[in-house]
């Protein structure tokens, strides 16, 4: 024991830490470095690049990691190129571990739900904002522990500097051994050491893992506060605005007020266009999904697609806000055709998304797509500061009166993940208010939820378009919840309209034989007093 405990503290050994170290740090530091511009190369849709980035990892992943070293520092000096022993067992640590961090960086980014990147862009998020504000922040916190566990191995991996005459721990024990011939007690000793340092490496790991963890009230302090993913303003200095917005929340709200269609009507036909379609045609490998559709729609007017799956009437809600491109025709919304600059070519994806938040369409989807690393405050408010450039303070306001007439202020704090589905929709729809849209798309806002949160959140969605007039474009399944919202109804089948009417009179008298099949086919929502659809 006496001689373990004589070479453990032995400073020709603890020496050699300091170089383990040195070339751990640089194999890390430069590794990522390398890693980054090699994961955008793998992520990029040029072909060229991606497959330059695949022959790099071929190259270093398939070579012993040892001669990658004495590459670095018995070849290079024939090209002019002279390193330490140090700086070139560190640099073929780096360019070594830059294949297998760049696969977790890609990883990283491709876990992140796809869903939450469309939400991102049909909120104005340009292609930056997206990927620092929702892509990153989840990318990054799934990575930890396997990065960790690359940082160990990058720290055992650099006993292989011993080829290149680095005195590190490894090398300084076996000469240590081979001159005293304690092999036990001086490896015992260097694996101690070893242990030492991996062990503090996952420690780190370990309070990393904790502090991100937004679940916990100390994420919110130190470093991390100043994280894009951090809570704004934390539950625990909740104001008098929170307070009077909880109060609000306990209170079910009360029943949206019923319309005079008549006066509605007559006020929508004197209204300017909000969006006008013409000749729209989409065609997924040469099937086509929307056929030379025309639409206008008035401002404040609420308009239900309905159809059978399949109809196109999600592709359309899509195309309309330029998530999707399409083949032929044209969409003005407010007179600005969406996503083309005045010489008629595409708009750079920045420029799309700023001319989506300057045009006002927002999107409500199937899934909810919240951000699931931000709560539902901070899913309302980030939009605003990140797109719109409203200070926190307004931001933070305006989320918490949203959400309070989503009757959820109480739960302004909780992560999406801590939320039901029709609570998760809740948000989503204050979160498409929140920037006051032009146009509000809604694709099966309820397909997702359980029967019993379906009348929660068509609650909210008919309180906005009595109370705001909001232009919307809801596609629905919901036969009963259109005849009492909407103002018109329009009817797709096979990529086409095949009837656009008054609500009640398309609902109770299609004239249509696709029509009056699709309502046959939804009877088991048959409106009140609704005559049966006439036969074909």
């Amino acid at each position: 024991m006496d001689l373990f405990l004589h070479y453990l503290s032995l400073p020709y050994l603890i020496e050699g830490i300091g170089f383990t170290l040195a070339a751990t740090l640089i194999g890390l530091a430069g590794g990522v470095l390398v890693a980054l511009p090699l994961a955008a190369m793998q992520l990029s849709r040029h072909r060229v690049l991606a497959a330059a980035a695949r022959g790099y990892a071929v190259i270093f992943r398939g070579t012993p990691l040892v001669l990658q070293m004495i590459f670095f520092y018995n070849a290079l000096p024939y090209a002019g190129i002279k390193l330490p022993g140090l700086l070139a067992a560190g640099l073929a640590l780096a360019f070594n571990e830059a294949t297998f961090i760049a696969e977790m960086l890609r990883s990283g980014v491709v876990g992140v739900d796809r869903g939450q990147v469309l939400a991102g862009q049909a909120l104005g998020m340009t292609p930056r904002v997206l990927l620092q504000r929702v892509v990153a922040p989840q990318a990054l916190r799934s990575m930890l522990p396997a990065m960790g566990n690359e940082a160990v191995s990058t720290l055992k991996n650099s006993s292989l500097a011993s080829v290149v005459a680095v005195q590190e721990l490894t090398l300084r024990s076996t000469q240590l051994a081979s001159s005293t011939f304690d092999f036990f007690p001086v490896f015992i000793a260097s694996g101690v050491m070893y242990l030492v340092l991996t062990g503090a490496f996952s420690l780190v790991q370990l309070a990393l893992e904790a502090r991100f963890d937004l679940e916990r009230q100390a994420a919110l302090r130190g470093v991390s506060r100043w994280l894009p993913w951090c809570r704004v303003m934390p539950a625990a200095a909740a104001g008098p605005v929170e307070a009077a917005a909880a109060a609000e929340a306990e209170a079910p709200p009360p029943p949206a007020a019923p319309t005079d269609r008549e006066a509605r009507a007559a006020r929508l036909a004197e209204a300017p266009v909000a969006l006008r379609i013409n000749g729209l045609s989409k065609a997924y490998g040469g099937r086509p999904v929307l056929q030379d559709l025309n639409l206008v729609v008035k401002a404040g007017e609420v308009v239900a697609l309905l159809g059978p799956s399949g109809s196109g009437k999600s592709t359309l809600l899509r195309c309309i806000n330029h998530l999707d491109s399409w083949d032929a025709g044209r969409i003005h919304v407010g007179g600005h055709r969406l996503g083309y600059r005045p010489d008629g070519q595409l708009m750079s994806p920045a420029d799309l998304a700023r001319e989506r938040a300057r045009l006002g369409v927002g999107m409500l989807f199937q899934q909810f797509n919240l951000f699931a690393h931000l709560t539902a405050r901070e899913n309302v408010a980030g939009p605003l500061r990140w797109v719109h450039g409203w200070s926190a303070e307004d931001a933070d306001r305006r989320a918490l009166a949203l959400l309070a007439r989503v009757g959820l202020a109480a739960r302004a704090d909780a992560l999406p993940r801590h939320l039901s589905g029709g609570q998760q929709q809740r948000v989503a729809i204050a979160r498409a208010l929140a920037p006051g849209p032009s146009v509000l798309l809604l694709d099966e806002p309820t397909s997702a939820l359980d029967p019993e949160l379906v009348n929660e959140v068509l609650e909210v969605i008919r309180r906005l378009a009595v109370e705001d007039g909001l232009t919307m474009l809801i596609s629905t399944h919901q036969l009963r919840f259109a005849a009492e919202v909407a103002d018109r109804v329009v009817v797709l089948a096979g990529g086409r309209i095949v009837e656009s009417g008054p609500a009640l009179q398309v609902l109770q008298q299609p004239g249509h034989p696709e029509s009056a099949r699709f309502l046959r086919v939804m009877a088991a929502d048959v409106l009140p007093g609704a005559a049966t659809p006439a036969k074909d």
